[in-house]
């Protein structure tokens, strides 16, 4: 049974920092890219950062992000990680964690059921 559990997530003040953590199980976990995705109250879900499943491990973030936060990943606990510094209230929202793979054609495609940011003094 392939699961996505996310955690870490609360009511941070500005400037303040967290770190989600999404646990992976069910699949080959260091097979697949992962990545985070955030919807606030009334938009659409966005993607904020992204790590490959290659050893190289190339990251990308949004724009609005860069600079402030760290996507990071550990095979051996089947972790992906999310290091928020800086934070901002335009940061508030459901944070998920998504783990895509193409395998022979085929799409693998897992979310997780998110985690709520909130930013606020």
């Amino acid at each position: 049974q392939v699961q996505l559990v996310e955690s870490g997530g609360g009511l941070v003040q500005p400037g303040g920092s967290l770190r989600l953590s999404c646990a992976a199980s069910g699949f080959p976990f260091s097979n697949y890219d992962m990545s985070w995705h955030r919807q606030a109250p009334g938009k659409e879900r966005e993607l904020v950062a992204r790590i490959s499943s290659f050893i190289a491990r190339s990251t990308d973030y949004a724009e609005s992000v860069k600079g402030r936060f760290i996507i990071s990943r550990d095979n051996a606990k089947n972790t992906v990680y999310l290091q928020m510094n800086s934070l901002k209230p335009e940061d508030t929202g459901a944070y998920y964690c998504n783990a895509v793979s193409i395998k022979r054609g085929e799409r693998y495609d897992y979310w997780g059921q998110g985690t709520q940011v909130t930013v606020s003094s």
